[in-house]
């Protein structure tokens, strides 16, 4: 049973799909045949894919995470990799680093295992600071500099960091500035009681992951093709008051009394990307104020800092959030 990833009231009702919503089903089709549910998951990580993003996801243990990382690089045809992080990783772990070829006696770059299309930094918190700021340069510039020599990572590149919301027992919190560099922090939380007995049924008849990895999914794009539809989505219209309307969304968290910290530039320039990729997802050339909407938790929730008074309060940052978008009069196109 397939259930497309996109909300409801932007689900387009067209007989001629684009070939970006035609790529866009048939990859959220494909994933649903072994990952089951996490609607938010799977849509805000194909619109990070498509729009040059990275995310962080915020979830407690078994939920999935690794298996859905495996069955989206199956389903792209993209190279996936993995590191867990911990208290002893080092940056050249990630990295790579210089070594001696006794054959040829000298010094050559071994890559680490960074160099990859789709990245899972599994409990990214768990190294200190210098581990994961190597990591997040790399998000930045897509590319790799050991002894002065820059090494680029192919395209597509995203990373896909994980870090568990409840055990904070040997964890490094992200700074703001680092936390930044994500276009979106999504939560995975439990499934819902039909989600969940589905994944009992699918998952529990002892076959190996990767033969049904192999059998039972396809890949229905490519590197290239992804590059492509990235630099196509970049057309989709974003008009000036809609422009205006994430402008005063962002503008507004600097002055919300119950945020301490605000959102930056980065999360309006994060919030129109992302609008852009999920009205072409939808199968329009322009995007619309139901897009933005739809994506501004995510985009903005690790941007913002309650007050010490709304943590005491025991405010929650999605609620405020939603209060504050609430307050913003929509623009009409």
């Amino acid at each position: 049973m397939y259930d497309s990833p996109l909300p409801a009231d932007i689900r387009p009702e067209v007989d001629q799909p684009t070939p970006t919503q035609t790529v866009f089903e048939r990859i959220s089709e494909e994933i649903g045949k072994i990952f089951v549910g996490q609607s938010e998951l799977v849509l805000g990580s194909l619109v990070a894919l498509f729009s040059n993003g990275h995310v962080l996801i915020e979830s407690v243990p078994g939920l999935g995470k690794t298996l859905f990382v495996r069955t989206l690089g199956r389903v792209l045809g993209c190279r996936f990799g993995r590191i867990q992080f911990t208290a002893d990783l080092m940056p050249s772990d990630i990295t790579g680093a210089p070594i001696f070829d006794m054959k040829n006696q000298e010094f050559r770059f071994r890559p680490g295992p960074v160099f990859t299309q789709l990245l899972l930094a599994d409990e990214i918190n768990r190294s200190p600071a210098k581990t994961h700021a190597a990591l997040l340069e790399i998000m930045q510039e897509w590319r790799v500099t050991v002894d002065g020599q820059s090494h680029p990572l192919a395209r597509p590149f995203l990373v896909l960091a994980t870090q568990n919301p409840i055990e904070s027992e040997g964890t490094y919190n992200l700074p703001e500035a680092q936390l930044d560099r994500f276009m979106f922090k999504l939560v995975a939380d439990y499934p819902g009681e039909e989600d969940e007995a589905r994944i009992l049924a699918m998952h529990s008849l002892q076959i190996d992951v990767n033969e049904r990895l192999a059998t039972e999914v396809e890949a229905v794009t490519s590197p290239e093709e992804i590059v492509q539809i990235t630099r196509i989505n970049s057309d989709v219209q974003v008009d000036p008051r809609l422009i205006d309307y994430i402008n005063r969304i962002v503008r507004l968290t600097r002055r919300w009394p119950s945020f301490h910290l605000g959102a930056s530039p980065r999360a309006g320039i994060a919030l129109m990307q992302a609008a852009r990729t999920l009205a072409a997802f939808a199968g329009r050339d322009y995007a619309v104020p139901d897009d933005v909407v739809h994506l501004a938790l995510p985009a903005l929730r690790h941007r913002v800092m309650l007050t010490a008074e709304a943590e005491v309060e025991g405010r929650q940052v999605d609620d405020l959030l939603r209060e504050l978008i609430r307050t913003v009069e929509v623009p009409r196109l």
